[in-house]
């Protein structure tokens, strides 16, 4: 079978009864010997092998010579008996194309001319470069490997493939006269693709905003590598290292002059200081573009409808807790009732009792009480058997008179609840009146030299399940209590009205390791022996409030002789603002 352009492919097997063209190879890629060969160990005929080489060469010459319509001998080698052999079977396989072709034809239904077998067939011409075969038959190659081998030598790309010239699918439609119309008329269409990037390029009044499919294309600028100069992290490390060195310096500083009572005054003056507002609040900072209210009239000047808003359509339910004013509702107070209802009400009450004894006693339940017989009814209960034995019958009435009373103080102490119950009562209370809600007042003492009033302080506040602290200072001591209201109020009391603040009862016995009375500002007598006079000294009431929670553990006492050790004392629960109310409560009152 012959393909168009590339030359006759060697005859098959059926064609060449010689069997010359197709044999089998050996391990090696050589062909095979023959059967007829001199058995192996025998010397080859070189002479003999080179004549039938020569003439197997001369043999595909001819071939492709007759194939290209140049029928002839090459380098003027032509062997007998060959010539007529292959013009005999380049006909007959020019007719078996020729078939193949109207069998084609017929299928598709398409009109065909054949070609005839004695016309001569010319192939188009191409140049046979690189079409030599790769194995030592002198056999072209394939129509695929030779195109590849072509395009690669014209793109210089040896791994890129051959791209066909046409759609596969339009080879295969029917060859209409109306095909070509409609191809003639989508390119005759307007283009509608939009400018090219030269195009917009080069047009300085080309809106990019009106094709935005037509936008220019940038090119990717690489990124450059970028390297850190040597000893730069070092010197930020010993910037950093120099700041808190300094700031610790700072502190230093402020610490030894607090301690030496150098700026007291001036904290407690900025403590009352209002402080500047600041340029745009915390609650604003997510919805605010900038770092102040100036860009909130612009148009962009919001985070209100932007996609990074912290306002969104979701709606945030918050969990339900129980409100705390209905823990310090107070229990609804019963009717009051006159003296005269209450009476009543008590009649009615022992009535129904004394009825429900009687039903027992009727029923059995219960056996009958022995009459009740006092002095006054003797005579009457009595009435024969005192006057026969009236001795015997007043020794009896009074026996009974003091067994009612025996039994009576039985069953009181009966009810009576014992020290641990009642402990345990008084707890439950004070826990109770706690939960309603906490309440904290704070006080201001001038002097707490005597030891009885540190310890009524003190004890008081423990019995009243009362927390808080006790500074002691040298200037004033500062009391803060917290607990329930019923607590609260009593130990307000005691601070105000009961205990006397300039009685001094003089030195007392002192415990060893008692750091209190080590202290000669706390002690009651001076150095020289004599007893202090506390006749101005006074306890006055700074502050007293509601507070959320307690910021206490429990009682306590400390003795700070610096501000900053007091304010120290404070600040883990955040109540060092006391310290500033009440010493500036204190300069008040003295100006």
């Amino acid at each position: 079978m012959a393909t168009a352009g590339y030359g006759i492919k060697r005859p098959h097997a059926q064609d060449d009864p010689d069997g010359a063209n197709k044999r089998s190879r050996s391990n090696n890629g050589s062909p095979a010997p023959p059967a007829s060969q001199a058995p192996a160990g025998a010397k080859p005929d070189i002479s003999k092998a080179v004549e039938n080489a020569r003439a197997r060469a001369a043999e595909v010459a001819a071939r492709l010579a007759q194939a290209r319509g140049q029928v002839g001998s090459t380098n003027g080698i032509t062997p007998a008996g060959t010539t007529s052999s292959v013009q005999e079977r380049v006909a007959e396989v020019k007719a078996r194309v020729a078939a193949a072709k109207e069998r084609a034809a017929a299928a598709a239904n398409v009109p065909r001319t054949s070609t005839p077998s004695n016309s001569a067939y010319q192939p188009p011409q191409h140049e046979d470069t690189g079409s030599k075969a790769r194995g030592g038959l002198d056999v072209g190659l394939h129509p695929a490997l030779l195109a590849e081998t072509s395009s690669n030598s014209r793109s210089g790309n040896p791994r890129q493939a051959m791209q066909p010239k046409f759609a596969t699918t339009m080879a295969n439609r029917k060859a209409d006269s109306g095909y070509a119309q409609r191809r003639d008329k989508r390119e005759n269409q307007l283009d509608l693709s939009g400018p090219s990037i030269e195009e917009i390029k080069a047009n300085p009044y080309f809106d990019t905003s009106l094709a935005p499919n037509a936008t220019v294309a940038k090119g990717r600028i690489p990124r450059k590598l970028l390297f850190n100069e040597q000893g730069k992290y070092i010197q930020q490390a010993s910037a950093l290292r120099k700041q808190a060195a300094l700031e610790s310096m700072k502190k230093r500083i402020a610490d030894s002059a607090r301690k030496a009572g150098m700026i007291d005054d001036m904290e407690s003056e900025r403590a009352f200081m209002v402080p500047e507002p600041p340029e745009i609040e915390w609650w604003d900072e997510a919805l605010v573009n900038g770092e102040d209210y100036s860009n909130i009239d612009k148009p962009n000047g919001t985070k209100i409808d932007s996609e990074d808003s912290v306002v969104t359509n979701y709606v945030q339910h918050p969990v339900a807790i129980e409100p705390p004013q209905e823990k310090i509702v107070p229990a609804p107070k019963a009717m009051y009732l006159t003296p005269k209802e209450q009476k009543k009400k008590r009649k009615h009450e022992r009535m129904a009792r004394l009825k429900e004894k009687q039903a027992e006693i009727r029923l059995g339940l219960r056996p009958p009480e022995p009459p009740k017989v006092k002095k006054s009814n003797m005579m009457t209960v009595l009435g024969e058997e005192a006057v026969r034995d009236p001795t015997a019958v007043e020794a009896r009435v009074n026996r009974e008179i003091a067994d009612r009373k025996a039994n009576h103080e039985q069953m009181n102490r009966e009810r009576a609840l014992t020290k641990e119950e009642r402990h345990e009562k008084l707890e439950n209370q004070q826990v109770g009146d706690a939960a309603k809600g906490i309440h904290c007042t704070v006080y201001r003492i001038d002097s707490l030299a005597n030891g009885q009033h540190r310890f009524k302080v003190s004890r008081n506040a423990e019995q009243h399940a009362l927390t808080g602290i006790c500074i002691l200072h040298p200037k004033f001591c500062l009391v803060i209590v917290e607990g329930g209201q019923y607590s609260i109020n009593k130990y307000k009391k005691l601070m105000l009205n009961r205990i006397d603040w300039t009685e001094n009862a003089g030195p007392a016995s002192v415990r060893e390791g008692n750091r209190e009375a080590s202290l000669a500002w706390l002690q009651a007598a001076d150095e020289q022996g004599n007893i202090k006079n506390l006749g101005l000294n006074k306890c006055t009431l700074v502050w007293e409030g509601e507070a959320k929670a307690r910021g206490f553990r429990k009682w306590g006492s400390k003795v700070c002789e610096t501000d900053k050790d007091a304010k120290d004392a404070l600040t883990r629960a955040k109540m060092e603002n006391f310290w500033t109310l009440a010493k500036s409560y204190g300069m008040n009152e003295d100006g």
